[in-house]
Protein backbone atom coordinates (compact mmCIF):
# COMPACT_ATOMS: atom_id res chain seq x y z
CA UNK A 1 0.00 0.00 0.00
CA UNK A 2 1.05 3.22 -0.68
CA UNK A 3 0.94 5.84 1.95
CA UNK A 4 -1.18 8.50 0.03
CA UNK A 5 -3.65 6.09 -1.07
CA UNK A 6 -4.41 4.99 2.47
CA UNK A 7 -5.65 6.63 6.06
CA UNK A 8 -2.87 5.96 8.84
CA UNK A 9 -3.88 5.10 12.45
CA UNK A 10 -1.33 6.03 15.06
CA UNK A 11 -2.14 3.64 18.25
CA UNK A 12 -0.83 5.79 21.57
CA UNK A 13 0.08 3.74 24.79
CA UNK A 14 -0.53 6.09 27.75
CA UNK A 15 -1.28 3.81 30.34
CA UNK A 16 1.19 2.97 33.02
CA UNK A 17 1.63 -0.58 31.39
CA UNK A 18 2.26 -2.42 28.23
CA UNK A 19 -1.10 -3.06 26.54
CA UNK A 20 -1.80 -5.44 23.16
CA UNK A 21 -4.01 -3.79 20.59
CA UNK A 22 -6.08 -6.13 18.46
CA UNK A 23 -7.04 -5.64 15.15
CA UNK A 24 -9.85 -7.33 13.49
CA UNK A 25 -10.81 -6.37 10.03
CA UNK A 26 -14.35 -6.88 9.20
CA UNK A 27 -15.77 -9.65 6.41
CA UNK A 28 -14.77 -8.30 2.61
CA UNK A 29 -11.79 -5.49 4.64
CA UNK A 30 -8.25 -6.88 3.98
CA UNK A 31 -6.12 -7.84 7.07
CA UNK A 32 -3.69 -5.12 7.72
CA UNK A 33 0.31 -5.51 8.36
CA UNK A 34 -0.65 -6.23 12.25
CA UNK A 35 -3.55 -7.90 13.49
CA UNK A 36 -2.10 -7.95 17.26
CA UNK A 37 0.97 -6.51 18.85
CA UNK A 38 3.00 -5.23 21.92
CA UNK A 39 2.81 -1.55 22.75
CA UNK A 40 4.80 -0.57 25.76
CA UNK A 41 3.84 2.51 27.73
CA UNK A 42 5.05 5.56 26.47
CA UNK A 43 5.15 4.19 23.10
CA UNK A 44 2.67 4.45 19.28
CA UNK A 45 3.14 2.63 16.34
CA UNK A 46 1.25 3.04 13.18
CA UNK A 47 -0.88 1.24 10.80
CA UNK A 48 -2.35 1.53 7.30
CA UNK A 49 -5.35 1.13 6.03
CA UNK A 50 -6.76 0.98 2.58
CA UNK A 51 -9.90 3.49 1.26
CA UNK A 52 -12.48 1.59 2.28
CA UNK A 53 -11.53 -0.67 5.05
CA UNK A 54 -13.81 -1.51 7.88
CA UNK A 55 -12.84 -2.87 11.30
CA UNK A 56 -12.21 -2.74 15.09
CA UNK A 57 -9.58 -2.58 17.21
CA UNK A 58 -9.50 -2.58 21.23
CA UNK A 59 -6.54 -3.25 23.74
CA UNK A 60 -5.39 -6.13 25.25
CA UNK A 61 -4.34 -5.85 29.32
CA UNK A 62 -2.41 -8.21 31.77
CA UNK A 63 -1.06 -10.69 28.99
CA UNK A 64 1.63 -13.27 29.56
CA UNK A 65 3.54 -13.94 26.18
CA UNK A 66 6.35 -16.52 26.30
CA UNK A 67 8.96 -16.26 23.77
CA UNK A 68 7.79 -18.05 21.06
CA UNK A 69 4.77 -15.63 21.11
CA UNK A 70 2.35 -17.88 22.75
CA UNK A 71 0.37 -17.01 25.41
CA UNK A 72 -3.07 -15.10 26.31
CA UNK A 73 -4.67 -11.54 28.16
CA UNK A 74 -6.56 -11.24 31.03
CA UNK A 75 -9.10 -8.64 29.37
CA UNK A 76 -9.50 -8.65 25.34
CA UNK A 77 -8.09 -11.81 24.34
CA UNK A 78 -8.46 -13.15 21.01
CA UNK A 79 -8.45 -16.41 21.46
CA UNK A 80 -5.76 -16.99 19.26
CA UNK A 81 -3.19 -18.18 21.78
CA UNK A 82 -0.73 -15.66 20.34
CA UNK A 83 0.34 -11.52 19.73
CA UNK A 84 -0.96 -11.76 16.61
CA UNK A 85 -5.45 -12.39 16.68
CA UNK A 86 -5.32 -13.84 13.47
CA UNK A 87 -8.79 -12.62 12.08
CA UNK A 88 -10.45 -12.94 15.72
CA UNK A 89 -11.78 -10.65 17.75
CA UNK A 90 -12.06 -9.69 21.01
CA UNK A 91 -13.66 -11.62 24.09
CA UNK A 92 -16.08 -9.03 26.17
CA UNK A 93 -16.14 -7.19 28.20
CA UNK A 94 -13.51 -5.23 25.98
CA UNK A 95 -13.70 -1.67 25.07
CA UNK A 96 -14.14 -1.31 21.06
CA UNK A 97 -12.87 1.24 18.37
CA UNK A 98 -14.77 0.67 15.62
CA UNK A 99 -14.05 2.16 11.77
CA UNK A 100 -15.24 2.45 8.33
CA UNK A 101 -13.23 4.06 5.93
CA UNK A 102 -14.53 5.95 2.62
CA UNK A 103 -13.78 4.62 -0.44
CA UNK A 104 -11.70 8.03 -1.58
CA UNK A 105 -13.92 9.36 -3.48
CA UNK A 106 -14.81 13.22 -3.34
CA UNK A 107 -17.00 13.80 -0.52
CA UNK A 108 -16.48 10.15 0.85
CA UNK A 109 -16.46 10.36 4.41
CA UNK A 110 -15.31 7.67 7.43
CA UNK A 111 -17.46 6.35 10.39
CA UNK A 112 -15.78 6.19 13.43
CA UNK A 113 -17.06 5.32 16.92
CA UNK A 114 -16.14 4.21 20.70
CA UNK A 115 -18.33 1.22 21.73
CA UNK A 116 -19.07 -0.23 24.84
CA UNK A 117 -21.41 -2.45 23.64
CA UNK A 118 -19.32 -5.35 24.44
CA UNK A 119 -18.58 -3.72 27.81
CA UNK A 120 -15.14 -1.86 29.16
CA UNK A 121 -11.65 -2.76 29.65
CA UNK A 122 -9.71 0.66 29.44
CA UNK A 123 -10.52 4.21 28.22
CA UNK A 124 -9.89 5.07 24.89
CA UNK A 125 -10.07 8.03 22.56
CA UNK A 126 -9.86 8.62 18.88
CA UNK A 127 -8.98 12.02 16.89
CA UNK A 128 -8.75 12.68 13.55
CA UNK A 129 -6.01 14.97 12.00
CA UNK A 130 -8.29 16.80 10.27
CA UNK A 131 -9.38 20.26 12.21
CA UNK A 132 -13.23 20.40 12.23
CA UNK A 133 -13.64 16.73 12.87
CA UNK A 134 -15.25 15.39 16.24
CA UNK A 135 -12.87 13.50 18.77
CA UNK A 136 -14.59 10.36 20.33
CA UNK A 137 -13.83 8.28 23.44
CA UNK A 138 -14.70 6.88 26.75
CA UNK A 139 -12.15 8.22 28.98
CA UNK A 140 -13.57 7.86 32.21
CA UNK A 141 -12.09 4.86 34.57
CA UNK A 142 -15.77 2.62 34.63
CA UNK A 143 -13.99 0.01 36.24
CA UNK A 144 -14.33 2.26 39.35
CA UNK A 145 -17.75 3.10 38.01
CA UNK A 146 -18.65 -0.55 37.66
CA UNK A 147 -21.80 -2.04 40.03
CA UNK A 148 -20.46 -5.46 41.47
CA UNK A 149 -22.92 -7.56 38.94
CA UNK A 150 -21.03 -6.67 36.14
CA UNK A 151 -17.76 -6.71 37.17
CA UNK A 152 -15.43 -9.38 36.89
CA UNK A 153 -11.32 -9.93 36.54
CA UNK A 154 -11.02 -8.71 40.22
CA UNK A 155 -12.21 -5.19 38.72
CA UNK A 156 -9.88 -5.26 35.58
CA UNK A 157 -12.83 -4.72 33.80
CA UNK A 158 -16.68 -4.08 33.64
CA UNK A 159 -19.34 -6.53 31.77
CA UNK A 160 -22.23 -4.98 29.21
CA UNK A 161 -25.52 -6.18 30.65
CA UNK A 162 -25.92 -8.59 27.77
CA UNK A 163 -22.92 -10.19 28.34
CA UNK A 164 -23.30 -10.57 32.05
CA UNK A 165 -27.35 -11.95 32.25
CA UNK A 166 -27.66 -12.44 28.26
CA UNK A 167 -31.24 -11.38 28.42
CA UNK A 168 -33.12 -9.96 25.12
CA UNK A 169 -34.10 -6.82 26.78
CA UNK A 170 -30.18 -6.07 27.60
CA UNK A 171 -28.98 -7.47 24.13
CA UNK A 172 -31.47 -6.03 21.40
CA UNK A 173 -32.36 -9.34 20.00
CA UNK A 174 -35.64 -11.47 19.41
CA UNK A 175 -38.80 -9.43 20.43
CA UNK A 176 -36.60 -6.12 21.37
CA UNK A 177 -34.14 -6.55 17.91
CA UNK A 178 -35.06 -3.18 16.77
CA UNK A 179 -34.85 0.92 18.23
CA UNK A 180 -38.56 0.81 19.50
CA UNK A 181 -38.79 -1.78 21.58
CA UNK A 182 -34.35 -2.05 22.81
CA UNK A 183 -34.12 1.14 24.98
CA UNK A 184 -31.25 2.49 27.28
CA UNK A 185 -31.29 -0.20 30.54
CA UNK A 186 -30.37 1.54 33.96
CA UNK A 187 -26.53 -0.31 33.09
CA UNK A 188 -25.99 1.29 29.67
CA UNK A 189 -27.00 4.31 31.40
CA UNK A 190 -24.46 4.38 33.67
CA UNK A 191 -22.45 4.10 30.73
CA UNK A 192 -23.30 6.99 28.65
CA UNK A 193 -23.34 8.90 32.13
CA UNK A 194 -19.88 8.42 32.68
CA UNK A 195 -19.25 8.18 28.88
CA UNK A 196 -21.70 9.99 26.54
CA UNK A 197 -19.78 9.92 23.50
CA UNK A 198 -19.93 6.34 23.36
CA UNK A 199 -22.43 3.57 22.15
CA UNK A 200 -23.67 2.81 25.64
CA UNK A 201 -26.05 0.04 24.05
CA UNK A 202 -26.49 -1.48 20.64
CA UNK A 203 -29.34 1.48 19.12
CA UNK A 204 -27.22 4.32 20.64
CA UNK A 205 -26.33 5.56 16.97
CA UNK A 206 -27.36 9.26 17.68
CA UNK A 207 -25.13 10.35 19.66
CA UNK A 208 -21.99 7.97 19.05
CA UNK A 209 -21.55 7.35 15.65
CA UNK A 210 -19.08 10.83 14.22
CA UNK A 211 -17.90 11.35 10.72
CA UNK A 212 -14.99 12.93 8.84
CA UNK A 213 -14.23 13.60 5.48
CA UNK A 214 -10.24 13.28 3.94
CA UNK A 215 -8.84 12.77 7.15
CA UNK A 216 -5.03 11.59 6.39
CA UNK A 217 -4.98 9.84 9.84
CA UNK A 218 -6.44 9.25 13.17
CA UNK A 219 -4.81 9.06 16.57
CA UNK A 220 -6.29 5.94 18.81
CA UNK A 221 -4.79 6.30 22.28
CA UNK A 222 -5.16 4.19 25.07
CA UNK A 223 -5.74 5.81 28.77
CA UNK A 224 -6.09 9.14 27.25
CA UNK A 225 -5.10 11.94 30.27
CA UNK A 226 -8.29 14.49 29.93
CA UNK A 227 -10.98 14.57 27.87
CA UNK A 228 -10.58 14.31 23.99
CA UNK A 229 -10.67 17.75 21.89
CA UNK A 230 -12.94 18.40 18.76
CA UNK A 231 -9.74 19.67 17.23
CA UNK A 232 -6.99 18.65 15.00
CA UNK A 233 -4.10 16.69 16.64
Amino acid sequence: MHAGDCVTFVFVNKCEDTVWPGVLSNSGSPPLDATGFALPSGAYRTLLAPAGWSGRFWARTGCSFDGFGHGSCATGDCGSGQVECNGSGAAPPATLVEFTLGDGTRGGEDYYDVSLVDGYNLPMAVEASREGCAATGCVEDLNRLCPPELRTGEGAACRSACDAFGRPEFCCSGQYSNPQTCRPSAYSELFKSACPQAYSYAFDDATSTFTCAAAQSYAITFCPVSTPRSSAL
